[in-house]
């Protein structure tokens, strides 16, 4: 992307020690970091009223938006395919800023970041410190805040034709959880998102799934091979596993025949899949649970089952269950109930023994 300032105006580069990167990012480049999961953040601040975002917008499906939250107020801006410049200086004032940019949905698009354009006598000033609990989620669409800002469709199906612009990751139940907790999160979702490749929704018809992609940075075909994560870069006190609902699809064997070889099957790999998390994170607390999003209770029921069986070796597993787990709407969850889900959430792992320790 080509990069030029204004007159009177200074560029900051990504690679600025000042700036702070929250989410699963590729930052190889550290000039161009690659942006791709839900809730990726980057933040800084910055003295000065001139604001402008040289970014570029890999686009795959749905209308994409950034996500914005200058001085506490949130914003959101509609992006073009491919490289541009955005301009949030009405945004800020003369004075100290705090800057907050945001992936507000999952794969339908990447980011990759160029630089800001500031005042000249701009100061980058120092960021608090990072929280000291740390927290990850994989899920999916519900995990990542899709259709969360229909606020107007609670408790209903989705509205027809929403493409994209009701979703917002903050208000997800994942942010939403992590910010009541005062912890910093990694959301590792994606609409669609199943076990094993061949089931859910994602990527049709050759469907991803978790077992696939729940370890690298990229994962989407359409933006080039896969990359590996590093593990080492981030470790949570509290993983969220929150898989097993778009599992149904083709066939909802586990509601059919819950004692049938695929039903066997999904629980076998289910289990390995928790316990290749663990290898990753050997003092975290785990916690295997689904969503209030409509869907048969067998699944829970076999997640419960895997739960019981390794938490006979392992005292840190859990299983939980929302107070309207699998029966609170047929649609996605809004801002609000995502809240309420937050709320039961935030309060279970506030009750789990030295949770924060590490």
């Amino acid at each position: 992307m080509n990069v030029q300032v204004n007159q009177n105006e200074r560029l900051i580069r990504p690679s600025n020690p000042a700036i702070r990167y929250t989410g699963r990012i590729d930052n190889s480049n550290p000039d161009a970091p690659f942006l791709i999961y839900v809730c990726s953040q980057v933040e800084f601040r910055v003295t000065g009223h001139v604001l402008r975002v040289f970014i570029e917008n890999i686009h795959s499906f749905y209308e994409n938006r950034l996500g914005v939250i200058i001085n506490g107020v949130e914003s959101a801006v509609l992006l073009e395919s491919g490289a541009q410049v955005i301009d949030l200086s009405d945004r800020m004032t003369d004075g100290e800023n705090h800057v907050l940019l945001f992936k507000r949905q999952d794969c339908c698009h990447a980011l990759v970041l160029h630089g800001f354009a500031v005042a000249e006598d701009a100061e980058l000033l120092p960021l608090p410190p990072r929280p000291k609990r740390r927290m990850e989620v994989y899920g999916d669409s519900v995990s990542a805040g899709e259709v969360s800002e229909a606020e107007f469709a609670c408790g209903q199906v989705d509205p027809e034709g929403h493409n994209g612009r009701y979703s917002n990751g903050y208000l997800s139940y994942s942010w939403q959880t992590a910010r009541l907790l005062g912890a910093e999160l990694h959301d590792i979702a994606t609409g669609g998102m199943a076990l094993e490749d061949g089931t859910g929704y994602f990527y049709s018809p050759d469907y991803i799934g978790m077992l696939s992609s729940w370890d690298k940075i990229n994962y989407y075909p359409p933006f080039g091979a896969k990359t590996e994560w590093d593990f080492s870069r981030y470790t949570p006190h509290v993983v969220v596993a929150a898989i097993g609902q778009n599992d149904a699809n083709p066939v909802n064997f586990m509601a059919q025949n819950y004692d049938c070889d695929a039903s066997k099957h999904w629980r076998s790999a289910y289990a390995g899949w928790i316990c290749a998390i663990r290898a990753k994170y050997p003092h975290a607390q785990i916690i295997l649970t689904t969503t209030i999003l409509g869907h048969d209770a067998a699944w829970d029921r076999a997640i419960d089952e895997v739960c019981r069986e390794l938490s006979q070796t392992d005292g840190r597993v859990h299983h939980f269950l929302y107070s309207k787990n699998g029966c609170g709407t047929p649609g996605h969850i809004r801002g609000s109930e995502a809240a309420g889900m937050a709320k039961e959430l935030a309060g279970f792992i506030e009750t789990l023994p030295d949770v924060w320790e590490d």
